[in-house]
């Protein structure tokens, strides 16, 4: 005789149903693609699909138990469920009373490599008018200083950052006498191609515990390639440097990033294996932007965003394998877009935040005092387009700068829960609207979603993740990652 009844007799006896929560879906591999506000999501048949939204779910199911803890449906007249997912959202969206963490310097624009691909319009190393002076990167310690952010991190960029250095140690030392005041969590990273750092340098960031990004395209040939320099050894000069570097600062505190060229499409495992060569724990996969010296010498249309995909995806299942075979080792923009899916948390780069970073998670200070809302504005004004600029910090104020027209129709434009095609999209929530792109490439801010490069890059990069993500051995790697 059986001790218990049947489930049946357990359920309410007047059955009040459930209510669906808002949700985007896109069909995808023969079944339905589902998430919710905050980016949670499930793959549905086309059966329980049509039973989910006729609201047919057996509520003493596996899949109803499923799509409640997903945030998709809850119980009619329950209110857990619905503070529990607004509460998720806030967490989403609680960077952006942080306001401004990332402040970059740049401190000069002179640099002794040439690189074609370079966003950056360099300028000759002799040319010190092109070097911030001390009258600007106090007014631009002053800005920084006023964000609400409780951590700060001041990033010096350039041309070649470390070609100005007297002015990186004024910052450096400034900035930490001001925050005695302050009480920031302070942070600062020197983005540097180490072909002329010295012992001197790197003592003062040891002793400041500053850390170092650097570039590294890949093996020697294609790296010198990419990067020339009187004498043709950039890559020599940039593996002496990092293993120099991390002599000093330790191995965690030396970073790199690689840039997608057309010589870089049939080498992606030579690069990644590059990497692995130099003890890095990852990859960034990084495709060209189109700005500064890039368009110039039309390295930035050498490829279309197919050819970058498959030299993506070549990359990805390589870094898959890898791990498979034991390697710890992430591609750094998947794990970024991971995180977004995977966990509660907002990603920090600019370009994949909703509404965009600019200014309101980053901004940049030029070596003449010009403000940007990004780096890639900055980028933009070195071709004489200057829509992004926010200001001077020699003329104007906190208040002008950050509550500048054109900064807050970008943020406006660029919050993907409103913006035309994205709003509708499935992948809404893991994705970004950057506006600098579509100014640049379709001349607004919004852009149009179907002719877009920035889309269509990361729908398809979404699409594949989590395809990938339904084979339960990828998904460990990928969990491993995030």
């Amino acid at each position: 005789m059986s001790k218990f009844k049947s489930l049946d007799a357990y359920l309410p006896k007047e059955n009040t149903g459930y209510e669906i929560l808002p949700f985007k879906f896109e069909r995808l591999g023969g079944d339905v693609f589902v998430s919710n506000l905050v980016g949670e999501f499930k793959f549905l048949s086309e059966k329980d699909f049509q039973d989910f939204t006729a609201y047919n779910i057996n509520p003493i199911s596996e899949l109803y138990s499923d799509l409640q803890s997903k945030h998709l449906l809850i119980e009619r007249g329950s209110s857990i469920s619905l503070e529990l997912l607004a509460l998720k959202l806030r967490t989403k969206l609680k960077r952006l009373s942080s306001f401004t963490a990332l402040h970059l310097f740049v401190v000069s624009l002179r640099c002794e490599h040439s690189c074609p691909y370079c966003q950056v319009s360099r300028q000759s190393d002799n040319k010190v008018a092109f070097d911030m002076t001390q009258e600007i990167a106090d007014k631009a310690l002053d800005l920084t200083f006023q964000s609400p952010s409780s951590a700060i991190k001041i990033e010096f960029q350039g041309g070649e950052p470390l070609l100005n250095f007297p002015i990186i140690k004024y910052i450096v030392q400034s900035a930490l006498e001001i925050n005695k005041a302050k009480k920031k969590n302070l942070a600062f990273v020197i983005a540097t191609n180490l072909a002329v750092i010295s012992d001197e340098m790197l003592e003062f960031c040891k002793h400041y515990s500053i850390d170092i990004s650097t570039s590294l395209d890949g093996p020697k040939d294609l790296h010198n390639s990419n990067r020339p320099r009187k004498g043709n050894n950039s890559y020599e000069l940039t593996i002496a440097g990092i293993e120099k570097a991390r002599n000093f600062l330790g191995v965690d505190h030396v970073s790199a990033l690689m840039t997608t060229t057309k010589s870089s499409l049939g080498q992606v495992r030579d690069i990644i294996d590059e990497y692995v060569l130099q003890n890095f724990g990852g990859i960034f996969l990084r495709p060209l932007s189109p700005y500064g010296f890039a368009v110039k010498t039309k390295w930035y249309n050498s490829y279309g965003v197919d050819d970058w995909l498959k030299f993506y995806f070549e990359g990805l299942d390589y870094i898959i394998e890898l791990n498979r075979n034991g390697l710890k080792f992430q591609e750094f923009y998947a794990r970024m877009i991971l995180t977004k899916m995977l966990t509660p948390y907002q990603t920090g780069y600019v370009d994949m935040m909703s509404p965009a970073g600019t200014g309101i998670a980053a901004v940049v200070y030029n070596y003449d005092g010009d403000v940007f809302a990004s780096d890639e504005s900055r980028m933009l004004a070195e071709m004489g387009d200057k829509t992004f600029c926010l200001g001077n910090v020699l003329t104007d104020s906190y208040k002008t700068i950050f509550t500048n027209d054109v900064l807050l129709e970008a943020i406006e434009s660029s919050f993907t829960g409103s913006a035309p095609m994205c709003s509708d999209c499935a992948f809404e929530p893991y994705c970004g609207s950057d506006p600098v792109y579509h100014h640049t490439t379709q001349g607004d801010f919004v852009g149009k979603k179907w002719n877009s490069g920035f889309c269509d890059r990361n729908l398809t990069i979404f699409r594949k993740l989590v395809q990938y993500y339904r084979n339960p051995e990828i998904r460990n790697i990928f969990e491993s990652w995030v």
